[in-house]
């Protein structure tokens, strides 16, 4: 369904009954990332909501440049989502992006949250401390911020080089054919252009907001993921000041949700029963 918010209209799947679990998907996705967990979680007695992020698949995309998608107008458009749908505390399950947005919303909004549950991406202090190999894997936020060039290099011979950075995506083709509408490659490329600049990932340490104390984490990464180590989801546990679970995920790549979605929706169950 389309939901009418203040600044944008998101394409929004609300389904089952119970506790409310907001899914927050990443790039390129849109809320068909969810799609195995969702039937799920409606299955084990939980109220799903998977909208899709301005900017991304059938969600408006405003103008105004990368200020436009900056993480925070994505919290507020959740905050709001959340209100429209008259849901006062929620799991909040992120991959990918959607794993940052998520995180910053259990921390501005840490009464709004039963639960927070982070795939393939951890904390970002952990990320920036996690060595080496991690800035390697993240050589292509440093491309993403080349407004024209990224676009340029990821829809040339059509889209054979985003074809190839997604890999073993196994909605990659689905996805390719969302970012050929009019926009919509440079509008999914803005959240990084807002929300990590090169000095966010390479600049001066700066304090570390860790996530809050009322609110238990569980961190999902998977073996295969190519842009992630699994040093930069662990170390996570520094910057946790509640309750801390984390699980590795085998014979799955960065998409793990699609790969293996029996264990992932096992893992989340467990950890969303266990924090009511």
């Amino acid at each position: 369904m389309r939901v009418q918010l203040s600044e944008v209209n998101l394409d929004v799947e609300v389904s089952g009954e119970g506790p409310a679990v907001l899914l927050v998907h990443g790039f390129p996705d849109s809320h068909r990332l969810w799609r195995h967990q969702v039937a799920a979680l409606n299955d084990a007695g939980f109220t799903t909501v998977a909208p899709t992020l301005r900017g991304f698949g059938a969600s408006d995309r405003p103008e105004g440049g990368p200020a436009a998608y900056h993480p925070g107008r994505h919290v507020g458009d959740l905050v709001e989502l959340l209100a429209h749908l008259d849901l006062d505390r929620v799991h909040l399950v992120g991959h990918d992006w959607g794993s940052g947005i998520a995180q910053a919303l259990a921390q501005f909004f840490p009464d709004r949250v039963r639960s927070l549950s982070i795939l393939s991406v951890g904390h970002l202090a952990s990320i920036r401390s996690a060595g080496w190999e991690q800035k390697q894997r993240s050589w292509y936020m440093l491309l993403f911020q080349l407004a024209g060039v990224a676009e340029d290099w990821l829809a040339r011979d059509d889209f054979a080089n985003m074809r190839e950075m997604l890999g073993e995506h196994p909605d990659a083709e689905s996805a390719i054919e969302a970012l050929r509408a009019p926009g919509a490659l440079t509008a999914a490329l803005d959240i990084y252009r807002a929300g990590l600049p090169p000095e966010v990932l390479f600049g001066a340490d700066a304090p570390a907001v860790p996530l809050p104390e009322s609110v238990p984490v569980l961190g999902l990464w998977s073996t295969g993921d190519r842009f992630l180590t699994e040093r930069s989801m662990a170390g996570t546990a520094e910057y946790v000041a509640g309750p801390w679970r984390y699980e590795r995920v085998e014979d799955a790549g960065h998409w793990l949700q699609l790969d293996q979605p029996e264990r992932v929706n096992e893992l989340l169950l467990s950890f969303l029963k266990e924090n009511g």
